[in-house]
């Protein structure tokens, strides 16, 4: 998935919603260029490379805040994500989860809006790390393991037949992350090869019974 992609997700937000009365007003892509744009001006050296922001507050005029109401929960996932794949093709990493938060300002008018963005450590001062599921749910790694299987106490419970009832973690293990398949009946792959346990990198395809789950090192 390319940046352009987000942002023609970004753009498609409001189709729906405001079809029949014309769009009109701010467009979620513009919220969208503007935080990549904070990205660039505010990343810094780190020890390991370029670090960007991760936590971002979109402030809203009252007006915006209204029309997007209906799906600012979506709006704030599809941010992160802008941003998570603009850090990808820039080389950015980061130092904790990416947080989008959206406020509103009685003060601002129409079609204005301000765009916050800072550097803040995950718990622990742990890198960031997500497993994707296949509805777009996000799962933040911390530092427990995360458990996937078909038992209610797992941490991603999974209603595949073909899963078994703990059938893989995911745990950190220094700066790594790790996968772990834990004598499951039908085995884990990743990328399509079957592994025991195997060091994830960014973007690897974990499958569990026939469960996708993609790992993001961000």
């Amino acid at each position: 998935m390319g940046l352009r992609e987000v942002e023609q997700r970004l753009e498609r937000l409001v189709e729906g919603a405001f079809s029949k009365g014309g769009r009109g007003g701010l467009e979620p892509v513009e919220i969208g260029r503007r935080l990549t744009r904070e990205m660039d001006l505010l990343r810094r050296v780190g020890v390991l490379g370029l670090i960007a922001p991760n936590f971002f507050v979109v402030t809203l005029s009252a007006e915006d805040a209204d029309r997007f109401r209906s799906f600012v929960d979506v709006l704030a996932r599809e941010l992160g994500d802008a941003a998570r794949e603009h850090a990808r093709l820039e080389g950015y990493g980061f130092v904790g989860p990416v947080e989008v938060e959206i406020h509103l300002d009685e003060g601002l008018r129409p079609g204005r809006f301000t765009v916050e963005a800072e550097v803040v450590e995950g718990p622990d001062g742990m890198p960031a790390g997500s497993l994707v599921l296949a509805d777009g749910k996000r799962v933040v790694l911390g530092a427990e393991p995360v458990t996937i299987g078909r038992l209610p106490e797992c941490a991603i419970v999974l209603s595949d037949p073909n899963v078994s009832r703990r059938h893989a973690e995911v745990k950190r293990q220094g700066a790594n992350v790790v996968l772990a398949d834990l004598e499951s009946t039908n085995g884990t792959r990743v990328n399509g090869v079957p592994v025991r346990e195997r060091v994830l990198e960014d973007g690897d395809e974990i499958t569990v019974g026939t469960t996708p789950i993609r790992y993001e090192a961000s």
